[in-house]
């Protein structure tokens, strides 16, 4: 009975991992030229399209951060597996219709459906978190970080290439595609046991919170999803620009650029299972906190690179302190919490990652808009280290409550 539970969970790892990759290539095949297939839609002044640019960007993320709590709720209730199927068929069906749009607002629209079906990742996460073996789950969520981490790697490149020979369009059509193999794969081979809760022993958000043996544990962890990913997208808004600076105008900032912005997400693919495998041995909060500190450490030198293959370096650096915080993050939340519950409080987790890629282009923009470039790099280093300092309270007052 329990090799067939591990096969059980292991199946649902090797079929979700090929789907948050074929996912994370088609999500990221599109975000590259988003700014020049808008552009196609009208004759749009330099303001207007960076207004257009902004609001089809952010839309997605707005949604998601205010409805993700929503479908983790529905998912505790009904099943996580019916999540995926909800999230792959409706984001497959709504980026395949972006595809025929002849005007911003249809896009704008659109986007906001999409961060309403959005969810496929969170909830992959979410149903490995609940599936997987406590004492295994911090492998089983770094190897499937990586599927998406590779996927959002390849996407660019294949993406650009497509676009550049077949048009904007097509692009939207593959990924569409893309998604509905994922919707296949999930309907046809991802296993769930799933107990729904009787509805009078449903607890309220509020309750789940007080019954949770360290809520501020919990409280502390969304803010560091949060930070991960502000920290992570501030740098894209200049990152092209950054580029240029330091290479003196070279005719090759746009291929070098794509691979300092590669580099955190290369590192996170090689590093994120193995940091996993080691938290299961030593312990996930040591790791955590070593990454946040980590983290701290190689913002600080960003600031003051005097050429590109130094910020390539430390971008690569970037990714291993990632690779240390959000699988770890994702590990100690399914650790800490009740299987009935693990949706709502990834739910949640979800909506603090949306908001986050929503502030961090944001922060990163205004920073280097009245200081400089340098002045974000030193800003989110405070951010990474203010939160080290949060997190380790807390663990800290935690291991003290069990002595």
């Amino acid at each position: 009975m329990k090799e067939k539970q591990n096969n059980y969970w292991k199946k649902n790892l090797t079929v979700l991992w090929f789907s948050t990759f074929i996912s994370g290539i088609g999500f990221s095949m599109i975000t590259p030229f988003m700014p020049l297939y808008i552009n196609t839609l009208g004759n749009f002044t330099k303001s207007q399209l960076v207004t257009w640019n902004g609001l089809i960007f952010s839309a997605t993320f707005l949604v998601m951060a205010f409805i993700s709590p929503v479908w983790g709720k529905i998912a505790d209730r009904r099943g996580r597996k019916l999540m995926l199927i909800r999230a792959s068929l409706g984001m497959a069906i709504v980026i395949t219709l972006q595809a025929f749009v002849v005007a911003p607002w249809q896009l704008l629209v659109l986007r906001l459906l999409q961060g309403v079906f959005s969810g496929f990742i969170s909830n992959a996460n979410t149903l490995i978190a609940s599936t997987a073996p406590r004492s295994q789950s911090g492998r089983a969520l770094g190897t499937l970080n990586t599927g998406v981490m590779s996927g959002t790697l390849l996407g660019p490149l294949v993406g650009g290439a497509i676009a550049q020979y077949f048009g904007y369009r097509v692009p939207f059509l593959i990924t569409g595609t893309l998604l509905f193999i994922a919707f296949i794969l999930v309907v046809t081979f991802i296993q769930e046991d799933f107990h729904p809760i009787a509805k009078e022993d449903e607890e309220s958000t509020k309750e789940i919170f007080h019954n949770l043996k360290h809520p501020k544990i919990i409280f502390a962890l969304f803010v560091t999803t949060f930070i991960i990913y502000a920290s992570n997208t501030s740098i894209n808004p200049f990152v092209s620009l950054y580029t240029k600076q330091l290479m003196n105008g070279s005719s090759n900032v746009t291929l070098v650029a794509g691979l300092v912005a590669a580099m955190p997400g290369i590192a996170n693919v090689i590093a994120a299972p193995r940091f996993g495998a080691l938290g299961d041995r030593i312990g996930t909060e040591k790791i955590l906190i070593g990454g946040l500190f980590f983290a701290f450490l190689v913002y600080i030198p960003q600031a003051f690179v005097t050429n590109i293959w130094q910020l390539a370096g430390l971008r690569f650096l970037v990714g291993i302190s990632d690779a240390c915080l959000a699988p770890q993050v994702q590990t100690m939340l399914a650790k800490n919490t009740s299987h009935k519950y693990t949706g709502r409080i990834f739910g949640y987790n979800q909506s603090f990652q949306s908001m986050g890629n929503v502030a961090g282009p944001l922060l990163g923009s205004s920073i280097a808009g009245f200081y400089n470039y340098s002045a974000v790099f030193l800003f989110t280093s405070s951010l990474a280290l203010i939160n080290f300092i949060w997190v380790f309270s807390n663990l800290k007052v935690k291991n003290k409550s069990h002595l």
